[in-house]
């Protein structure tokens, strides 16, 4: 009784909607998130008051030793757009192309393009009150017109979904269509491997293969599971990969993560999918047949373990080990070429 009351209580003082717009899911549970945020908020206040130092003055964001220490213990949301903008390149790109990106926005009409992006206008972040039709200002339109630019931009990839999600986000953190496109491109044509979005997907093929083998060498168990019930990565991590993780761990969590993502590059990724893998082994190893290794899967994406976000960033980069860009780049070359072999 004591225990509902509490859970009561906290409900009661815990905002339904969370600061970026999304409504709390009905199982959300309030007394654990607002125990956790308590000591967060503490952590986040003191991370504050040592990046006003860090960046004042106004000058440029400086990649270095100490901010990437900073970076990993987390950016506080009022410095997060100028940090991303800073360590991805964006910033230099968008100074040196002036006007760029509205004459993007004026090209010439493509009707599928078009088509493509406003078929998944409603598809993406339903439960975000700022991406009703109804709120003001919508962000749709904003989304839109970030996601229009970038088919312009890239026509390579031109739209795919998951870049929905992706665009989203950026919007949610930057308040700026400008940013945000040119946050799109760091990430898209930049910071993760070629092919990631375009229509054969290779890329993103070949990073499921990656963290195949990653597994198969740090939790063969896990591996052998896997290879006795002939199932594919793709079916159990594809949203992973495809979304960043957006729309599959917490908010909080998954800009903690691109924190990180946008300094210290893609290899950020497989450190995240070892990380709940590694720490839910027990649970995974439990499965009996390919729906319930499915359900395992999505299970160690919830839960206290990935709502604490602090503790959860500390965790990737000491629970999966030694990870270097130098082995990843090995792996990312032979399972491209395993792909491309099959055909």
């Amino acid at each position: 009784m004591e225990s509902t009351g509490r859970a009561q209580a906290a409900r009661d003082r815990v905002p339904r909607i969370d600061p970026y717009g999304f409504e709390r899911p009905e199982d959300f549970d309030y007394a654990a998130y607002e125990e956790f945020f308590s000591t967060y908020l503490a952590i986040l206040t003191r991370r504050a008051i040592k990046w006003s130092r860090l960046l004042k003055g106004g000058a440029g964001v400086q990649k270095s030793m100490t901010l990437k220490r900073y970076i990993r213990k987390g950016v506080p949301l009022e410095h997060r757009a100028r940090v991303w903008m800073g360590v991805s390149g964006a910033q230099a790109q968008m100074d040196q192309n002036p006007g760029y990106y509205l004459h993007l926005l004026q090209g010439e009409k493509d009707d599928s393009l078009e088509e493509a992006i406003r078929t998944d206008m409603n598809r993406t972040f339903p439960d975000n009150v700022r991406f009703r039709k109804g709120s003001d200002p919508c962000l749709q339109r904003t989304l839109y017109n970030v996601l229009l630019a970038y088919g312009h931009h890239n026509r390579g990839v031109g739209y795919c979904q998951g870049m929905n999600f992706l665009a989203g986000y950026l919007i949610l953190v930057t308040r700026s269509e400008e940013e945000s496109f040119w946050l799109l491109d760091a990430l898209v044509g930049r910071i993760l491997p070629a092919d990631y979005y375009s229509p054969s997907m290779l890329g993103l093929k070949t990073d499921q293969e990656v963290l195949g083998e990653l597994v198969r060498t740090k939790l063969p168990a896990v591996a052998a599971l896997m290879d006795s019930h002939g199932l594919l990565w793709t079916l159990v991590v594809s949203r992973w990969f495809i979304c960043l993780f957006v729309d599959v761990l917490p908010v909080e969590t998954v800009l903690r993560i691109w924190d990180c993502l946008f300094n210290e590059g893609s290899k950020i990724i497989f450190r995240v999918a070892l990380t709940l893998i590694k720490q839910h082994q027990a649970l995974i190893l439990e499965a009996t047949s390919v729906p319930d290794i499915c359900e395992k899967f999505k299970e160690i994406t919830r839960g206290s373990f990935v709502t604490e976000c602090h503790t959860f960033m500390r965790k990737i980069f000491s629970e999966p080990g030694s990870l270097s860009r130098a082995s990843i780049a090995r792996l990312r070359e032979r399972c491209r070429a395993r792909l491309l072999a099959q055909g």
